[in-house]
């Protein structure tokens, strides 16, 4: 640990902001995957795009931005796990093993619309409609789950930590506590046929926690962590009963 001239201890602070960058950026490359409601429009529309000409150009891009998001959601475990479980290191794993889940839920949906993209350049033709559907509907129960139902649960469960060590402002996660139990309320709805997948609860979920985490990506980048509450977790002051202030 590298101290100054009058004792005072500097690298974890650093250490902190450099980690607060990194989640930050990351946390904000989560959203790049936005513009897959309109790249994918074409394949998940057209009933025949499997026996169809194309184009995959879109459906291709689309599936990289959410690779990288897949990798970014990892990211942002590894990234805040140092820091966070120090208030409950049973939750920050917990919140780790998430976003693990969470971004292989994602690869399994772009592997579905790939497949739909070669089986249509092998020229499966029509006698593959049937195969193409049954991509269709894995990648939106994949969506729905992955992208749907366990964000939710990682609101909740980096919300709580962030609340309790105050690490971020508190407004922010409360953005996040709630819109997981819409999201959840949605996801659970769409299981059992209440609803479509799109639906006004699922809606409004979604928005609070884009919210939460854009907000957050937003304020690591530029603020990081609060400096007192960082002092505090560097120090070992916060334990599975969280930091106290």
């Amino acid at each position: 640990m590298i101290t100054t001239d009058h004792g005072t201890r500097k690298a974890p602070l650093v250490s902190h902001r450099k980690t607060s960058l990194a989640a930050g950026v990351l946390y904000l490359l989560t959203f790049v995957s936005i513009p897959t409601f309109f790249l994918y429009d074409r394949v998940k529309t057209d009933a025949g795009y499997i026996g169809g000409p194309g184009p995959d150009a879109l459906v291709i891009v689309g599936g990289l931005l959410e690779v990288i998001v897949a990798l970014a959601c990892i990211g942002t475990g590894v990234a805040l796990y140092p820091v966070v479980k120090r208030q409950n290191e049973g939750v920050a794993l917990g919140f780790v093993g998430a976003r693990i889940l969470e971004a292989g839920a994602i690869f399994a949906g772009v592997v579905a619309l790939m497949s739909i993209v070669t089986l249509r350049q092998a020229g499966a033709g029509e006698d593959a409609l049937i195969t193409g559907q049954a991509l269709l509907a894995q990648h939106a129960w994949t969506t729905l789950l992955g992208q749907g139902l366990i964000p939710a649960f990682n609101a909740l469960l980096l919300g709580s930590l962030m609340y309790r060590s105050r690490l971020l402002p508190r407004i922010l996660p409360v953005f996040g506590f709630i819109g997981a139990p819409l999201l959840i309320a949605g996801a659970v709805g769409t299981l059992f046929g209440l609803w479509g997948p799109v639906s006004p609860l699922a809606g409004f979920g979604a928005l609070f926690l884009a919210i939460w985490e854009f907000g957050m990506g937003i304020w690591l980048v530029a603020r990081g962590f609060n400096p007192a509450a960082a002092k505090l977790t560097a120090t070992g002051t916060g334990t599975s009963g969280g930091i106290r202030l």
